[in-house]
Formats: structure tokens, sequence, C-alpha cells
């Protein structure tokens, strides 16, 4: 195992997956809020020592997934909350 910044590394998981998916815990457990800033790639590369075309695909698989949009010349935004409780039957 390798730490690089605040990712612990394994050979199974690619970076980009693990950052990507601390991101997605953060908008899940309201790190961050919904319409609030998102991190930029400038940050994400500081935080988690990665490279920025790193922080690049991880920002696009988050937007891929609806969970940030981003506008150009302003930033990233968090969409909304991920929901982690499962659905209950209506009946």
């Amino acid at each position: 195992m390798l730490v690089y910044g605040a990712v612990v590394t394994t050979p199974s998981r690619k970076v980009w997956v693990r950052v990507a998916d601390e991101l997605r815990a953060r908008i899940a457990d309201g790190t961050y809020q919904p319409a609030g800033q998102f991190p930029s790639e400038t940050d994400l590369v500081q935080e988690f020592g990665i490279a920025r075309g790193t922080a690049r695909k991880v920002t696009a698989k988050l937007r891929e997934e609806g969970l940030i949009y981003t506008e150009p010349q302003v930033g990233s935004f968090v969409l909304g909350a991920i929901n982690t409780e499962p659905e209950k039957d209506s009946q």
C-alpha cells in the first residue's frame, strides 16, 4: 500500500476511482451542499496529490453521473445530495 497526498493507493483500484468515491461520499454526507461550490481541479490536485488530468477525469465522471455541473469561467457546483437510504415500498 502506498500513500500519495490524502489518497491511499492499492494495486486493485485506480486513483481516480478512489478520489471519485471520496468525493461522492462527501456529497452524500453533506460536506458539499447542493448548489454549493465544488472544489476546483487545482484544489483536488493539492488536496489529493494527484495530477491535473486525474482531477479532470474525476470531475468529468461526477458530471456524467449528474452529481455536479460546471459553468465555464465560474466553477463547478453540486447538483444535489446522493440518496443513500434504501427506497421504502409505498403500499
